[in-house]
């Protein structure tokens, strides 16, 4: 049977047994015709519909690619972009005015048991308000809420039924200011807060900013965060803390280092596949930080000169964009290079010297992509293949910002 046909029987048999429980508790005269996992607007698939949101700084262009046909469609152009991050649907453009936001028309929800996969169409929303909303504006969400925390600390809870409806929606203010992003975990939300010259401490809030638990745990000189399976991880300057929650309780615990490590060589911005539990960080400009949260342990891979560095984790490989502008594969157990490509991208000194933004390496279960601004494409790579260029985008921008959606 092939992989789609499959995947397109196991998820309505997946749904089936909770419909027929359904139809058997509603009275006879019940009129609900409403199918397990519907969406109203979207049409359901039998596979993840994975788009890449693209954006060219210099000229405010955007692209959404959508991996499953090929096709890039012209979205409207953003003025002042510095800036792309996403919560998996929705492609948040950062710029001077604010932070310009984006329906991908991509997204999965996942039942623990089964998954769902939507397509629907591409629309832009409306722009979140905040001066600086390039680097100043950190937004997190997840599938309830959308939250955006500024430059001075001040957060703002946007209702995320409301974002998938076209609309902005009315934001519920957060009390007080808090160090990085608040990030949306456990139908909670997890902050950093800091009482005069002393550490950033862990506050856990419910959706409305009621503090309801506090777990012991100082981080010194915050910065960087992810969410995965097995909780929130925020970077600190010993390590990490993995905020955690487990029948209502909410518990912290240090990952550290286990050795000083110079500031210039902390992990602070991880990339990971998302929702994976190994997380990677440039470690200064020779080595990546894998952070197998799993085991609570750090392993420094000396790598050579970083551009970037992603791993899907669970035994993939590391794959990291090094100067010379090949990718390169490692194994994380041993710290062997297994793979090495041709260089894809060229110039890639010059082009970071001269202040440009650096590419990215997006990863999910399956496939990585490597954007190429001056070459005007993205790269597909099978990094479970020796690193093996499955396909190229020729596009019509420079790619220089990208992020991927539908996961």
């Amino acid at each position: 049977m092939a992989p789609a046909l499959l995947a397109a029987v196991l998820l309505t048999a997946g749904c089936a047994g909770r419909d027929d429980a359904k139809s058997a508790s509603e009275s006879p005269g019940s009129t609900s015709a409403t199918r397990h996992g519907y969406v109203e607007g979207a049409t359901e698939a039998a596979e993840q519909q994975s788009r890449l949101l693209l954006g060219d700084p210099g000229t405010g262009d955007t692209r959404v690619l959508d991996l499953s046909t090929g096709n890039a469609h012209e979205t409207a152009r953003k003025t002042g972009l510095t800036g792309l991050t996403t919560d998996g649907r929705f492609g948040y453009f950062h710029g001077a005015d604010g932070v310009q936001v984006l329906d991908s028309g991509a997204w999965t929800v996942d039942h623990g048991d089964h998954v769902h996969y939507y397509r629907a169409k591409i629309r832009d929303v409306g722009t979140l308000p905040g001066g600086d909303g390039g680097d100043g504006t950190n937004i997190r969400g997840d599938a309830g809420v959308t939250v955006a925390t500024d430059a001075d600390g001040r957060a703002a809870v946007h209702p995320r039924a409301e974002l998938e409806k076209g609309a902005l929606g009315t934001p519920a203010r957060l009390p007080g200011t808090y160090e990085g992003a608040v990030v949306p975990y456990a139908e909670h939300l997890i902050a950093l807060t800091r009482d005069g010259d002393g550490p950033a401490k862990i506050v856990v809030l419910d959706r409305s900013g009621k503090r309801v638990a506090a777990p012991e745990a100082a981080c010194e000189e915050p910065r960087g965060d992810a969410v995965t399976r097995r909780g929130v991880v925020l970077g600190c300057a010993d390590g990490a803390l993995l905020v955690h929650e487990e029948d209502g309780t909410f518990t912290a615990d240090r990952i550290p280092y286990g050795e000083d490590v110079p500031k210039a060589e902390r992990a602070t911005e991880f990339r990971q596949r998302p929702g994976g539990s190994t997380l990677t960080a440039p470690a200064g400009k020779e080595a990546v930080w894998v952070l197998d949260v799993t085991e609570r342990a750090w392993t420094r891979m000396e790598t050579g000169p970083v551009v970037a560095a992603n791993t899907a984790g669970e035994g993939s490989p590391l794959v990291v964009l090094e100067s010379d502008g090949a990718l390169h594969g490692y194994d994380i157990a041993t710290g062997e290079e297994t793979a090495v490509t041709e260089p894809l991208l060229k110039d890639v000194s010059t082009a970071l010297s001269s202040n440009a933004v650096a590419p990215v390496i997006e990863i999910d279960r399956s496939r990585a992509y490597l954007n190429d601004p001056a070459g005007k494409r993205v790269f597909e790579i099978d990094y479970n293949d020796g690193l093996r260029v499955a396909r190229t985008f020729d596009l019509d921008v420079r790619p220089s910002l990208m992020v991927e959606t539908g996961r």
